[in-house]
């Protein structure tokens, strides 16, 4: 079962006044179904809920859906889930529980779900993963400065061949992970038996709790002064907005790298390319602003600039991870048990 490392789960009320067999419907785009449930997870799901993949609510006024929505007692949420507001919960009455098979429920999810009582739990900790996979990935690649040498080996059609190269590789590397979220946190962990010295910042965080995780916790700047590779894993919040701006980027060592998975708004995208023009930095960017990139964008060519196109989340196989999260959460709520993955509506603000 997927397990969320140092997060601390927040407490939950117990989920009550549901059937032994309750009904559920599911509420997303329709073709998401059979990626994030094939056949053996949704036949894990049935076993718990009574649930038709067939029918699938994308949109609640939908005659179609009415029936089953004013029956359920669970939803089961994902990517393209439409809003729950006043009128839909109304619909709604033996509704209970909303168990969401992506990450933040933001989009979606009114003050009005928090109000009544509903217990909204979602697979947020699975999803973060494949990200901080991705993540320790790029880290340990441009720590040997992989990506470049592939573009010089490109474009020169030959290589010196085997020789030692001065000024590259993972050994003591410092790496400044901005954000404990459950992706930085997972980065964390991930680093943790390469020689490599992460450090953390994040104003939510205190002294006890980065010692909890096994890092020193620095401020913003003189995390970007004295790391060789900063990763970027904050909210998108209006606070966080080009939080990596011109004067923040100018902070950052000669030849350090920064990469983000978070979104891409948190990276003023004018001022890093001109830093990537002038050969200073590196960016390894899976999320930009906008996404995508408009045609003529120069971070397609310039030679410091790696992008990748927002596929560090959860990808093919590894989306039934999600839908496994949600059919075990399904399995606790029958048992009785609260959910083991509940959205905390204090912090949901700063999350991404």
């Amino acid at each position: 079962m997927v397990r969320e490392p140092f997060q601390q789960r927040p407490p939950s009320r117990k989920v009550t006044s549901l059937s032994q067999r309750p009904q559920a419907l599911f509420a997303m785009a329709a073709e998401n179904v059979p990626q994030v449930f094939p056949p053996e997870v949704l036949a894990r799901l049935r076993k718990s809920v009574d649930i038709d993949p067939g029918l699938v609510a994308q949109d609640f006024a939908d005659p179609r859906v009415l029936g089953a929505l004013a029956r359920a007692e669970i939803l089961v949420t994902g990517w393209g889930c439409p809003r729950l507001d006043e009128t839909v919960l109304d619909a709604a009455p033996r509704l209970r529980a909303v168990l969401h098979s992506a990450g933040s429920v933001k989009s979606f999810a009114t003050p009005a779900v928090r109000e009544r009582g509903i217990a909204v739990s979602s697979a947020a900790v699975a999803n973060a993963l494949p990200v901080a996979e991705y993540t320790l990935a790029m880290i340990l690649l441009a720590g040997k400065d992989v990506l470049a040498a592939r573009d010089r080996m490109r474009t020169a059609r030959t290589s010196a061949g085997w020789g030692v190269i001065p000024g590259i590789g993972n050994h003591g590397r410092r790496v400044g992970v901005i954000g404990a979220s459950r992706i930085g946190r997972r980065v964390l962990e991930l680093l943790r038996p390469f020689d490599l010295r992460p450090v953390l910042t994040d104003p939510y965080v205190d002294e006890r709790q980065a010692a909890a995780l096994g890092v020193p916790l620095l401020p913003l700047d003189e995390l970007l002064r004295t790391s060789d590779i900063v990763t970027v894993h904050a909210p998108e919040t209006p606070e966080t907005r080009h939080m990596i701006g011109r004067r923040e980027l100018a902070l950052m060592p000669d030849g350090a790298v920064l990469i983000n998975t978070a979104r891409g708004t948190l990276v003023d995208h004018d001022a890093l390319v001109a830093e990537l023009r002038a050969g200073r930095l590196t960016a390894i960017l899976d999320v930009t602003d906008p996404e995508p990139l408009p045609s003529d964008s120069p971070l397609y060519d310039l030679p410091g600039a790696f992008v990748t196109p927002h596929l560090a989340g959860s990808q093919g196989n590894e989306l039934a991870r999600l839908g496994l999260t949600v059919a075990e959460e399904a399995e606790r709520l029958l048992a009785g048990e609260k959910p083991a993955y509940p959205v905390d509506w204090a912090a949901l603000e700063r999350e991404a």
